[in-house]
C-alpha cells in the first residue's frame, strides 16, 4: 500500500493544514465567546406596538329586511324555467368604505339536477337565480362596483323527468356582500 501526501499549495501536509484550519475557526470563535459578557451590559427596551385595525362598516342588504318573491300562482305543467321569471327586489346601502369593489354571493343549497336552483320542500322543483340573463351558480362570488348591484332574477326549474305535485314550496338562502 502507498500514502500519498498531498500538498495544497502551502507548502503544508494534510495534517498541518487540518491543524491550521482549525486554528483559523478558533480564533473567530474565542472573540466571539470574549465579546459575550459585553453583549449582556448593552442595555433594552420593551418596544409596544399599538394597531387600530379599523373595518369598514358593513352593508345593508334589503334594510336587514328578509327578501321575499312572491311566483303567484304556478301552474305544474308550466314549469320550465322561463315562465314564471320574476326579479329579485333588494336594497343594498354601504357608506363609509374606502371602496367601491363589492362582492355578492348567495349562499344556500342547490338542487342535486342545477347548480343555479335552489333547493325546495318540493321534490323535483328548484328556484334558479340569475344574474341578468345568465344562471348564477348558488355559493359564487358576484363582483360588482357600488352604488351599482347586480340584477337577479329567480324562476322556477323542474328537474327532467319529474312529476310536480300542487302545493305551496319555499327555498331559503343567505345573500352576503362584502367588500373586496
Amino acid at each position: 500500500m502507498t500514502l500519498v501526501a498531498v500538498v495544497d499549495g502551502t507548502g503544508c501536509s494534510p495534517q498541518q493544514a487540518s491543524k491550521k484550519a482549525g486554528q483559523v475557526w478558533l480564533r473567530p470563535l474565542i472573540a466571539l465567546l470574549m465579546a459575550l459578557p459585553l453583549m449582556e451590559s448593552v442595555a433594552s427596551s420593551t418596544v409596544t406596538v399599538r394597531v387600530s385595525v379599523i373595518a369598514p362598516p358593513p352593508c345593508v342588504v334589503n334594510g336587514d329586511q328578509p327578501i321575499t318573491v312572491e311566483f303567484g300562482e304556478v301552474m305544474t305543467t308550466r314549469v320550465d324555467g322561463n315562465n314564471y321569471k320574476m326579479p329579485v327586489n333588494y336594497s343594498l346601502t354601504c357608506i363609509g368604505g374606502n371602496s367601491n369593489a363589492l362582492t355578492l354571493t348567495i349562499a344556500g343549497n342547490a338542487t342535486s339536477f342545477d347548480g343555479a336552483a335552489l333547493l325546495t320542500d318540493k321534490a323535483g322543483l328548484g328556484v334558479r337565480l340569475l344574474e341578468g340573463s345568465a344562471p348564477y351558480t348558488i355559493n359564487n362570488q358576484i363582483k360588482f362596483t357600488y352604488p351599482g348591484k347586480p340584477e337577479l332574477y329567480a324562476v322556477p326549474v323542474q328537474q327532467r323527468g319529474a312529476t310536480l305535485t300542487g302545493g305551496e314550496f319555499s327555498a331559503a338562502a343567505i345573500m352576503n356582500v362584502a367588500y373586496q
